[in-house]
Order: C-alpha cells, then structure tokens, then sequence
C-alpha cells in the first residue's frame, strides 16, 4: 500500500506499530475530518499480516471514554467533554496485553485485553506517586512504555519536559522513587554539535531497544520531526543521534509522532502527515530505514511508496498520495469515497516518488490523462520525471479528462506537477490566488 497506507476515510496519527506473532499491528489516536479539535473520544485498532501490508484489517474501537450509543464508556471518572483519548501505547508481557491510554484533563489509566486487538478491559487508574508538576496531574502525556528483557518496565512520557519512571509488576503503579526528568536534555546537545532547536525534547515518546541498544523517538522542538535519540541502559542518560523523517519538508507540515518496527526483516518509520487544509486531520504514513551497525539511522525522505518499493506509473495514481505540495495546495476529503487536492494556484508543485518506468527503449510513444476538477479558469500544468519536463497540457475552465504526449522515459522516477497561469497585470494579481482547477487522479499509458 501507498502512503496513505490505511483507507480513504481513515485518521490514525500517533502511531504505534507492534508486531506480535505473525501480525503487525497499529495503536494511535483517532482524528476526525471536519473537526476543530485533535483526536477522539475512542482508540481504534488496524492489523495487518506481516508477509502481506496491502492486507490492513480494522478491528473497530478498543477503547472509549465516553459513552457511544449501546456502549458505556469504559472509564468512570471521564464526564467532561474535553476529556479525549490522545496517542496511546500497547505492551505484550505474559501473554496479556496492556494499553497505556492518555486522557486530557484527566488521570490516564491502563486496560488489558487477552488480545493484541482488544477490546480493552479497564484495570486501573494510574497509581502514583510522582509528583503532579511532573506527571501533569496524572495526565503520563503521550506514554510510551518498554517491556525489557528482564520483565521490568518502563514508561516515558512528557511535553515540553520529558521523564521516565519504573512500572510495578502489576503494570498500573508507578513509583516516584524511580523517576528521572530530562531523559532528553532541555539543554541543546551542543556536545556532539547540534543546533539550538535540534536535540530539544517536545513530546511523543516511543521507547525500543534494539541490538541492545535503548532508541527513544520523540519529537523534537525544531519543526515537524522524528528524532531519536540512544543510550546503553533503559534509565538512560540519552544521546540525541539525529532525525529519521520530517513531514514537513516540501508539504505542509505539523506535529509528528510515531514510532519504529521491523517487519519481516525490513524497518519502517511511522509517522503521519497533514491534510484538509488542518494540522487536526492526520493519516498515517510509514516509510522504509536502515539501522547501520554503529546505531545511527540515516534520514528519509517522505514519499508516497508506503509499503511498496516503487509505484507503477501505469496504474491510476490517486491524488492524495502525493508527497510534495507546495505553493499552498493541499488534499482534502470530499467524502468518504474521494479525496481531491484543492488550492492549486499559481507556482503550486504536486509530487510523487517514485516510479518505475520499466527499461523499454523500444517504446516511442507514451501519453499523460490526468482526472480534473474545472474551476473556471484556465492554466497550464508541466510535468517533469525529476528535473526533467517530459510535457505539458493545458487546463480548460470545464476541467475534465485530459490527455497529452509526454516523452517517453524508463527507469525510477520522481514525477512533478507544476502549475503556471497565464494571467499577467492586473488580472494576475486578480487571479494569484485563485484556486485554478482540482486534481483526483492520473496515469500514464505507453
């Protein structure tokens, strides 16, 4: 699957993927599209087989603080309508299943389900013994949680201000005794060069070991990254290591929050990005990395692959895969079977990455349709195969589908629209900003 990886109609942000037994699966928050507000008043659960990501299941809602039509909800002490579920985590430990869950404005809590899929049954309530200036009155803010090797477990939490702390064996109590604040400095880690903003701890804890080694992912102060950063224990200190991707680069960026997992031997980065114009209508979004030997992560770009190696250009494209917008475009949902990108004025640039053409040299002759919305202007779209314009085409104020030759190319591909208008003078300063067409899909055909 593409990125976005889960359905059309589907907001899951805060990601935490989990492979148990032969299954990946993802906890988050839930977004709404249309809404003024982040996340819900329930956590939903995705799956997926780890030999088959194009295969994502929804194992509808697991967990709820509010009551939804026959269902109570499954806290008591939540009757504030402010009171929703942000960026949750799930542990495995003796064949139980505990999710984290973070309330705002109210102490958080843990569930336990049989089940990696849930539902989640209510165990407890945190119970603590930090002191609420650092807990933030019981709220554990975006928890994440380690189960070690030895059976001990840890959760990180924080925003603006991070710490960690012990979870007793029954897995809801949390001791002051064993906390520590700043596991990630609130000073710049000017040690190992990097800048002001860059190693600074914002929120979105996720905790994993790896080769023996303890990576907490979080986002950092500076912009819409995931950073990470390694230490040779669980209680830390930390070493800030660098970031692993930026939604924010060439597309309109946001917060961030996700985690890493390896599945079938490949890991990917979870993350989400921004669409309907909002920071609050999330989709989640994964792309592939290497861990080298020493540790390090080197950071990805944000593409549209998804799951997948390449794209087949031959295939209809969907708009809402593109990866680059910039110029103020933006992808919006029109409804639960459509989702469009709006706002293409003039200068905007679309991108997709990346394509296989295939090695045909034989092959002359190849064209571009592309699926388009009028707006009642006219205007002109480039298209380019990385720096390489390949055609054109004009866009007519009916919109419609058009279709142009495009020279024909071979190999792996970025491709890139980019919009021009042909109104100059006043009429272009009239017009700058108007939106000039909208885009649901294209193709390419040999």
């Amino acid at each position: 699957m593409p990125n976005p990886y889960l359905p059309l109609w589907e907001y899951i942000p805060d990601g935490e993927p989990r492979v148990f037994g032969d299954r990946v699966y993802i906890y988050g928050s839930h977004d709404r599209a249309g809404s003024d507000d982040f996340c819900d008043y329930v956590l939903k659960c995705w799956s997926a087989p780890v030999n088959d990501l194009n295969n994502w299941v929804c194992h509808g809602v697991t967990f709820r603080v509010k009551p939804d039509g026959d269902f109570p909800s499954d806290t008591d002490w939540t009757p504030d309508k402010n009171q929703i579920l942000f960026a949750p985590d799930v542990v495995c430990r003796n064949g139980k299943y505990y999710l984290y869950a973070y309330i705002v404005n109210a102490t958080g809590c843990v569930a336990v389900s049989d089940r990696p899929e849930g539902p989640f049954t209510l165990l407890s309530k945190y119970k603590y013994t930090i002191s609420d200036e650092i807990c933030c009155n019981g709220w554990f803010i975006d928890p994440g949680v380690l189960v070690d090797d030895d059976g001990r477990v840890y959760i990180y939490c924080g925003f603006e201000r991070s710490f960690m702390a012990e979870v007793s064996q029954n897995m809801y109590e949390i001791s002051g005794d064993t906390v520590i604040e700043h596991i990630i400095p609130i000073v710049p880690d000017k040690e190992h060069g990097f800048a002001e903003e860059e190693s600074l701890f914002f929120e979105a804890c996720s905790p994993r070991k790896i080769n023996g080694t303890y990576y907490l992912i979080y986002s950092p102060k500076q912009g819409s990254r995931l950073a990470y950063a390694t230490s040779d224990k669980p209680t830390g200190p930390f070493t800030y290591r660098g970031y692993i991707v930026d939604n924010g680069v060439d597309y309109p960026g946001g917060n961030d929050h996700g985690s890493v997992a390896c599945i079938n031997g490949q890991w990917y980065i979870f993350y989400h990005r921004m669409t309907n114009g909002t920071i609050m209508s999330r989709r989640g979004c994964v792309e592939r990395i290497e861990i080298l030997p020493d540790g390090t992560i080197p950071p990805v770009e944000m593409t549209s692959l998804g799951f997948e190696e390449t794209l087949n250009p031959y295939e209809i494209t969907p708009a809402d895969i593109a990866c680059v917008l910039k110029g103020g475009a933006t992808i919006i949902e029109k409804n639960v079977f459509e989702r469009v990108i709006i706002n293409i004025t003039d200068g905007c640039e679309i991108g997709y990455k990346y394509y296989d053409f295939g090695d045909d040299f034989t092959e002359k002759n190849m064209e571009f349709s592309a699926d388009i919305i009028g707006c009642g202007c006219d205007c002109t779209v480039h298209i380019f195969a990385d720096d390489e314009e390949i055609g054109s085409f004009d866009v007519g104020r009916n919109g419609g589908i058009i279709t142009c030759p495009v020279k024909c190319v071979t190999g792996r591909h970025a491709v890139y629209l980019k919009v021009s208008s042909p109104y100059s003078g006043w009429t272009g300063e009239y017009f700058k900003a108007r939106d000039l067409f909208n885009l649901r899909s294209f193709v390419f055909m040999k």
